[in-house]
Order: structure tokens, then C-alpha cells, then sequence
């Protein structure tokens, strides 16, 4: 191959590099109205009234926004297929707040500092109700009740807000309780995992102006334009063609940006006023007003034969989403899909799992989207399980997952917020990941011995496998198009959105490779709804997968057309695609593509040399990695030292490994700080304490540990090339694989994230 597999530039590196490429807030806008919010100060009340007289008083305050003048249409956030499997809960704003950071009001001043003292002068009656901060108790019969059950909602699954329950999910396979019976003995174990902000360095943003036709064009720091096109104007009832949703370069998405909880607001202002709009938050706002990983409590109940290891597996999972239901079914039902079918001989298998709400900051789309929380259980569990069993993991893990040509009852009966598909897994090299990270760690030469490092702290290592997916099949579509130019270049449409992976680098050499022409040839313009074919956006590791085949069924279209153009040049004789060329069979002839170019356009039976393609798949080929840490832990303070982390990972075809590989190692460091650092601090009424970088530690250079990233190609006869996803697995194992280097080092386990020096500390003073 000459593009796919080879370390191509990002194609746009030069203009990131040096300052060109713009991000939202860089587009300048001419006279425009600037945006502030004005947000709840309590985690639960009733708006009685609103005065907004002394703020309209104010120079330069052109429009305010509430409850009583903004459009009262129930819609979810979530930037998801449609229809959405979120709740329909939310409006653009309420008479009733639900969380400390809760949207009352909204001021559209002609700057920026008009805006924020007009939002101090609104005068706000509240009459406060009871909250409701501990899920565990969210479905008690006398908790209080976020939503009003009198409301017309569109139900997912289960949705019942008189337990203030979200959503809901059980499965049941074989016989659980039988299972448990026959078992030689059972282990049970509960693990929870913590509040997370996404932490992407560009501000959730959004301007919109009007073009020469008088329609809305909105510019937005979105993980998905064409859900964000509907979702504006559905709430809005703002017919479709008068948006155009544009997204420019984008810094950082890793999901906060799947939501669609801005763009309708701003545009609301514009239509009113008839004028372009600035809204931007700051980074206290990102924290206390926009999305988080979703807490989750699991449970995890094995039963185990001496024989055959885990003969009944039940796994029930208690999902804090928050305020509003964004993703709350969803998020919960990968948390099982994601996990379960990863050890495919358990026989008897239940999944239970419940999304209530409380008066805490929403949940909503993270990378990992549910797997990250299941398996900080699952792989500990299994590091127990062994353990106790006297068994080796690595030699547990390799017996025991799933492989080629095998399945999971799990893959049909749950899906993404709804019963999955039927698959086999026609690629899986994780026992070979296995291996090759155990040799890079020097697993066997570690592992058990407390090897002493200095005079205070002891040496673990740990281990964590996974797998994730490409894409929900039946739900997630892409598109592509392309035109061919008179220097023989292409203009590859598509609607992928990159958000600094580098999917526009990655499409384009699907594109060259079909061609078998360099990437430089080809011209990439992505997220534009005006301009480029549908696609659902980035989320679900879908862009390689499912935009990818869409891009390859294209190219292959184009190139037919190019072929059949070549061979009427030369005159009837069979023809190939060969370095820019087509090229007669006998070799003695060619054209070039240019040539072919000026042909089809000027000189005989003219027409355009194009085409468009689409894809969605029935399946989800799951990428497979096995990650280990290296620890050196204190015996007097607990405090962690990150040594090494090893991940290798079977992503299929790896189209271009310098990328695949930055992928990973963004994730490794995004779930190493995860792990150890993040923590969102609540006082007594669910309002944030620490809403900056300042006291919301996140991992720097100065904190990542020897990172070490073991490529492993395997052949996915269904995606592009062979290629599999790789943009949200290697988050899943930092966790776990830390926890259980802990317990290898020192001999106690952290069931609650985050993993900090105090609990560890605590847990070895309760150990002596």
C-alpha cells in the first residue's frame, strides 16, 4: 500500500503549527451581540418570578432571555440519532431549577462586560425544595422528584420520574441464580467511579450570522453538525434549510462537545434581534454548567467453579446522570454491552442497571461512554478472582476471551440504548497483546515480588483488557463525496468531523490509497451541512469505521469512472489505476489523470468525474487492548509513582500508525489523570468548589509516566483497509490496571476512584 498503513502528515499540521488553522471564536463577526448566563445559585427550586427591569435599564443591553418569553418545546441535549434514546426533559429554560449551575437567564449585550453586570442586576424569586444528592436513595419512594410526571416526555426505555429514573436496562442470560448455586463459592464486590470534566482546551463556542439569503449560519465548536442543524431547528421550529451548522478546527471534543445545549440559545437571540451572536463560556462555566462523566456504583456478584473459573456472572450498575437524563440510557447500557461480551464462555450472565436523576451536574458523553466505569470493576474483579483462585491472570484473561470466529449472546440482546446485533469477531489479537505488553513490563520479573525501591516504597504492576466497538450498527451513517479537478486533485466531501484525531488525514489516504495517488492530491473539506453529505458526527468510535467505507466506496466509484474515461483515450484496451496514471495492460500507454480530467471536461462526451457513497453497518468490530502499569508506591503516605505504562492494541489495520498511536497515548494520559487526580468537590448544597485548573488537578507533562504503545495489526475483513476504531479503548485500562498495581505493590484495594495516596494511606492503617 502507499497511503494507508504509512505515517502521512496530519493535512492540516502546517496550519495548526503555525497559528492559521481558526477555531470558533476566531471567526470575527460584524457587530455582534455577546452572550452571559445567568445560572442557579441552588440545586433544587421553584422560580416564583423574574425581574429583569433593572437589567434592561442598563446602556447597551439589547435582549433577556427566561422562562417567560423563550419557547417551552421538551428536547434532549444529547447530539444522538434520532430519535434520541434520552428522555425529551430539558427546555431552553424552566420555571424550576435542578442543579447548582442550572440555565435561569440568559443577557445579549452589544460587549461582553454590559452583559455580565446586566446578569448581576437580574432579580430572581426563588422558592427552594428539597434536593436529592445521593443516588442511592434518588428512587426512594420519598425523595424529591426532579420532573413533573404530567409532562409529556418521550419515554425511553423504562422512563419513570416518579422514582426519578432515567432509564432502565435488564438482561438476563441462562440461569444466574441456578448458576450462583453451583458455584464453589461466590464474591461480591461494589466499585465506584467519579464526577470527570472533559477538560478540552477550546471553550464550548458559538456564533451565528446571518448570510445574503437571510439564513442562519452557525459556527460551532460541535462533535456533531447535523444533529446540531436538527436539534436548533426542532426546539426553534426553524425550518432546516435555514441552518447551516459549520464546525471549523476544534480543540477537544472527547464527547462534552456531543451536546447540543448551546447553538439553539444563540441562535434564538439572533432571530430575535436580527443580528449576529458571541457565546462563549469560560472555563467555570464549562465546569459547573456543561457535561461530565457519569458517576456509577456497580456491583459485581461472581460465582465461581474450581474447574471452570466464573460459572454466574451478575453485574448491577446505579448511574448518576445528574439533572437531565442526556445519555442516560445509553452511557448505561454500554457499560454491559462494552464488558460482557469480552468474556464470552460465562454461561450464566444478568445485567441490571438504573439512571436516576439527583441536583448534581449533568452526565453526559465521555470518551470510553460507560466502558471506562465498567471495567475499573470488571478488571479488578478478575485480578481478585485470580488471585484467590491462585490463578494467573494473563493465563485467565488468554482462556477466556473472547476470539476469531466466536460470539456473545450479549451482542443481540443489548445494544446502545436498545437489543443489539448478532456478530462474530472476525479479528482479535489480544492474547498476542497480552504477551507483547507482559514482555515490555517485564510481567513475570515483577509481578508478586514487592520489589523494594529505596527505603520507603514498594513496587506493582497491574493489568486491564478491553474492548470497545466501531460504531452502533444499524444506527450510524456516514457519507462521502467527490469531483475530480483539471490537474487531476480531488475535492473529498465529507461529513466526519474531526476533532483534532486527524480524521480528515485519515479519510484522505483511504481516498489516495483507492486511487493510488498521494494524499496531496487530495483536498478534504469536513462538517459543513450546506456542503458536505450527512454523517452522525464523532462519537461512538465510528469515523474510521463507518466513515471510512463510506469514503472507500466512493473513491472506488470515482475510479471506475476514471478507468472507463482512460480506456476510451486509449482506445478500448484494458486499463489499470497505477500512480496517478491509467495505464494500458501491455504498459506501452498511459494518461494521466489530468489528462483524463481535461478530456471528461472539455473534449468529448463531457461530464463530471463524481461521486457520493454511504455506509452504515450491521456490525461492530470491537478494537482489543491489554494495558499494564508499573507502580512504586510509599509505604508511609500511599503516594503513587507512575513508572511505566504499557498499552498494545489491536485496532485492526492501522491506517496511519503515527496517528493510531497519538490516539492512544491521548487517552492513556486523559485516563491516567482520570485515575489518580481529577475530582469535582461539592459543598453542601451540590455547588462545585473547585471550577479551575487552579484546583482541578489534570495530568501535565511533568506528571506522565515512560508511556510505551505496541501496535498489533489484525485483519477486519469489514472496514476500511482492515481497519477497526481506536479513539476511545485506551482509556478504559489506566484505572484498573493502576488499582491493581497498588494492591501487587502494597495489598490493598481502592474500590472508589479516584485512587489518591489518603485512601491508600487509610486502607494500609486499617490493614495493620
Amino acid at each position: 500500500m502507499e497511503s494507508v498503513g504509512k505515517n502521512i502528515d496530519k493535512v492540516d499540521s502546517l496550519a495548526l503549527s503555525t497559528g492559521r488553522a481558526k477555531f470558533t471564536d476566531d471567526f470575527p463577526l460584524t457587530n455582534p451581540l455577546h452572550c452571559k448566563i445567568l445560572y442557579s445559585p441552588y440545586p433544587h427550586a421553584e422560580i416564583i418570578d423574574i425581574d429583569t427591569s433593572r437589567a434592561e435599564t442598563i446602556n447597551g443591553v439589547v435582549d433577556i432571555l427566561h422562562y417567560k418569553n423563550t419557547p417551552s418545546k421538551l428536547h434532549t441535549t444529547a447530539g444522538q440519532g434520532y430519535p434520541e434514546p434520552s428522555p425529551y426533559d430539558t427546555v431552553l429554560f424552566d420555571n424550576k431549577v435542578r442543579f447548582t449551575g442550572d440555565r435561569v437567564a440568559l443577557v445579549a449585550a452589544e460587549d461582553e462586560d454590559t452583559a455580565i453586570q446586566a446578569v448581576n442586576e437580574i432579580d430572581v424569586q426563588y422558592r427552594i425544595v428539597e434536593s436529592i444528592f445521593d443516588p442511592e436513595h434518588s428512587m426512594d419512594i420519598n425523595s424529591p422528584k426532579l420532573h413533573d410526571s404530567t409532562r409529556h416526555v418521550v419515554i425511553p426505555t423504562e422512563y419513570d420520574p416518579e422514582l426519578n429514573m432515567a432509564a432502565a436496562v435488564d438482561i438476563s442470560i441462562g440461569n444466574v441464580e441456578k448458576g450462583f448455586i453451583e458455584s464453589d463459592f461466590i464474591t461480591e464486590q461494589t466499585y465506584s467511579s467519579h464526577f470527570a470534566s472533559h477538560c478540552a482546551i477550546e471553550l464550548h463556542s458559538v456564533k451565528v450570522y446571518f448570510d445574503s439569503s437571510g439564513r442562519y449560519v452557525v459556527l460551532s465548536s460541535t462533535q456533531v453538525p447535523f444533529h446540531a442543524r436538527r436539534i436548533i431547528g426542532k426546539v426553534l421550529n426553524i425550518p432546516i434549510k435555514s441552518i447551516r451548522v459549520i464546525k471549523p478546527r476544534i480543540g477537544g471534543g472527547f464527547g462534552g462537545k456531543q451536546e447540543v445545549f448551546l447553538e439553539p440559545l444563540a441562535v434564538l437571540v439572533a432571530k430575535r434581534n436580527k443580528r449576529s451572536v458571541r457565546l462563549v463560556l469560560t472555563r467555570k462555566e464549562v465546569f459547573i454548567s456543561s457535561r461530565t462523566r457519569h458517576p456509577m456504583r456497580i456491583k459485581i456478584k461472581t460465582g465461581v467453579k474450581k474447574e471452570s473459573f466464573i460459572n454466574s456472572f451478575e453485574i448491577n450498575a446505579l448511574m448518576n446522570t445528574g439533572a437531565y437524563g442526556s445519555h442516560a440510557l445509553t452511557v448505561l447500557s454500554n457499560t454491559g454491552s462494552k464488558i460482557l461480551p469480552l468474556f464470552n464462555k460465562i454461561n450464566n450472565i444478568k445485567f441490571t442497571g438504573r439512571s436516576v436523576y439527583t441536583n448534581l451536574p449533568i452526565g453526559g458523553a465521555y470518551r470510553g461512554y460507560g466502558a471506562t466505569q465498567g471495567y475499573f470493576a470488571f478488571c479488578q474483579h478478575l485480578d481478585i478472582l485470580s488471585r484467590k483462585m491462585n490463578d494467573d491472570i494473563l493465563k485467565v484473561f488468554k482462556s477466556f476471551h473472547i476470539k476469531e470466529g466466536e460470539t456473545s449472546p450479549v451482542f443481540e440482546a443489548l445494544g446502545e440504548g436498545k437489543e443489539g446485533v448478532s456478530q462474530y469477531i472476525k479479528s482479535c489479537k489480544l492474547s498476542k497483546c497480552i504477551d507483547l505488553g507482559a514482555r515490555e513490563i517485564h510481567w513475570y520479573e515483577k509481578r508478586n515480588k514487592k520489589i523494594k525501591v529505596g527505603k520507603t516504597k514498594v513496587k506493582g504492576v497491574g493489568v486491564s483488557i478491553s474492548m470497545q466497538g466501531s460504531g452502533i450498527p444499524k444506527v450510524d451513517m456516514g457519507s462521502a463525496s467527490m469531483k475530480m479537478n483539471e490537474d487531476g486533485s480531488f475535492n473529498l466531501f465529507v461529513g466526519a468531523t474531526d476533532l483534532g484525531t486527524g480524521s480528515d488525514t485519515i479519510l484522505s489516504q483511504i481516498a489516495a490509497e483507492v486511487l493510488d495517488i498521494s494524499t496531496d492530491n487530495i483536498i478534504i473539506l469536513s462538517s459543513d451541512t450546506d456542503l458536505t453529505p450527512f454523517d452522525v458526527g464523532a462519537y461512538a468510535s465510528s469515523t474510521t469505521y463507518i466513515s471510512g467505507n463510506a469514503v472507500k466506496k466512493c473513491a472506488l466509484k470515482i475510479k471506475e469512472q476514471i478507468l472507463k474515461a482512460g480506456k476510451e483515450m486509449l482506445s478500448g484496451v484494458l486499463c489499470s489505476v497505477e500512480n496517478g496514471k491509467v495505464i494500458a495492460q501491455e504498459g506501452k500507454t498511459s494518461v494521466s489523470f489530468e489528462e483524463i480530467a481535461y478530456y471528461t471536461l472539455y473534449s468529448a462526451n463531457q461530464f463530471q468525474i463524481q461521486a457520493s457513497a454511504s455506509h452504515f453497518a450491521l456490525e461492530s468490530p470491537p478494537p482489543f487492548i491489554a494495558q499494564f502499569a508499573e507502580v512504586d508506591v510509599d509505604i508511609h503516605t500511599g503516594k503513587i509513582h507512575l513508572v511505566k505504562f504499557v498499552s498494545a492494541v489491536d485496532c485492526g489495520k492501522a491506517i496511519n500508525p503515527n496517528l493510531a498511536e497519538g490516539q492512544i497515548e491521548g487517552a492513556v494520559v486523559n485516563g491516567l489523570s482520570y485515575a489518580l487526580c481529577e475530582k469535582y468537590i461539592f459543598d453542601e448544597n451540590g455547588k462545585m468548589k473547585n471550577p479551575s485548573f487552579k484546583n482541578y488537578k489534570i495530568f501535565s507533562t511533568l506528571d506522565i509516566p515512560e508511556i510505551k504503545t505496541i501496535i498489533v495489526d489484525s485483519e477486519e475483513e469489514t472496514g476500511p483497509f482492515g481497519a477497526k476504531s481506536i479513539g476511545e479503548i485506551a482509556i478504559n485500562g489506566p484505572m484498573p490496571s493502576i488499582a491493581n498495581a497498588v494492591y501487587d505493590a502494597v495489598g490493598v484495594r481502592i474500590f472508589n476512584s479516584p485512587i489518591t495516596a489518603e485512601k491508600i494511606f487509610n486502607k494500609m492503617k486499617e490493614k495493620k
